[in-house]
């Protein structure tokens, strides 16, 4: 297995990148690395090696003299930056040079050049990200995330039968209850479009729920969650702004007086598994889902902690074979569509 990581486009620079990347190859799940490729420009790649003291016969570089910034558009790193490291990233998996990318790098390009250069897997419309939240018990997956913000029914139901396959091979669901989001579980809520790819889902083998509620997603009612991109990335960017804004709160709050602040001391222990559940590190990255080969896209902020479950999240995907589930599953389902 051959990983290439985009080590540029981030916004703690690339140090913490590479040392997350790096880190990952003695971790479990990394076992059938055989190469783990830093894309990036070579001297500074070189240099923060050298540094933190990081060395693996398995780690090389993939020189790349341009960066692909947040302010680029999506297109330049098909047009005008064809040297930055992610366009070089992404052209080492279309040539078959890697199985799989990861880059904290600008999203809108990433899908762009993604999309282009390695098309869609067979039958596949188009790719969705997919995004993983916790719930009380267990976890679910958000699609799409943000890759899609107009879509058509058979969008969606295709992007309930990619997540249902990423619910079964990489967390692990026998059989993943699918749900489309709306404003309500009655057959009349919703919209046109949520309405037609309901019939379109009720035709498939997924485990089908119907429609699901806000309400219903962190109470373990739902493991897959379809809404096109426009819903999904404001429904994914709200839950990270209440997050941050409750851990605001709790923080002020025990500071106020002394035995609140024993209290807190007191409750350590729960209140740190309860912020490792809930970080966002702990799941990794989010994996554009549909394309020939594994496209992994972490958070522009991302630290260590989070590209290392990147790494090992990634080495699941191709390791459980994720990309052909998905191509015989959408084959499965198109044939029924059709003869409908």
């Amino acid at each position: 297995m051959r990983i290439v990581v985009d080590v540029m486009g981030g916004d703690q620079g690339p140090a913490a990148v590479i040392e997350g990347a790096v880190r990952a190859l003695s971790t479990p799940g990394t076992e059938r690395i055989q190469q783990l490729l830093l894309a990036g420009q070579q001297g500074e790649i070189e240099s923060i090696l050298k540094r933190l003291g990081l060395s693996d016969p398995r780690v090389g570089i993939l020189h790349a003299s341009e960066v692909l910034s947040m302010e680029d558009k999506p297109t330049d790193a098909l047009r005008k930056k064809r040297e930055c490291s992610m366009a070089k990233a992404i052209d080492l998996v279309k040539d078959g040079a890697a199985e799989a990318i990861i880059s904290p790098g600008n999203t809108g390009g990433l899908v762009a050049a993604s999309t282009i250069k390695l098309r869609q897997l067979e039958g596949v419309e188009r790719p969705a990200i997919a995004t993983v939240m916790p719930t009380t018990n267990a976890e679910f997956i958000l699609l799409d995330a943000g890759a899609n913000p107009e879509v058509k029914p058979v969008h969606l139901m295709q992007f309930a039968i990619m997540g249902a396959a990423y619910a079964r091979d990489i967390l692990k669901h026998s059989n993943p209850r699918v749900g489309i989001l709306s404003n309500g579980t009655e057959e009349m809520k919703g919209n046109d479009l949520t309405r037609e790819a309901l019939k379109l889902c009720r035709r498939t083998n997924l485990n089908f729920l119907g429609y699901v509620e806000g309400h219903d997603l962190f109470a373990d009612e739902v493991d897959v969650v379809v809404a096109d991109g426009f819903v999904g990335n404001i429904v994914l960017k709200t839950i990270e702004s209440m997050g941050q804004c409750v851990q605001t709160i709790l923080k002020r709050e025990f500071k106020k007086n002394p035995l609140r602040m024993l209290g807190a001391l007191i409750a350590y222990g729960g209140f740190r598994d309860i912020k490792h559940r809930m970080n966002p590190e702990s799941y990794g990255g989010a994996p554009l889902l549909g394309l020939n080969g594994t496209v992994i896209k972490v958070h522009g902020s991302a630290k260590a902690g989070m590209v290392t479950n990147a790494v090992r999240q990634t080495a699941a995907a191709v390791n459980t074979n994720l990309n052909e589930h998905i191509r015989v599953e959408i084959a499965k389902a198109n044939a029924v569509l059709a003869a409908a």
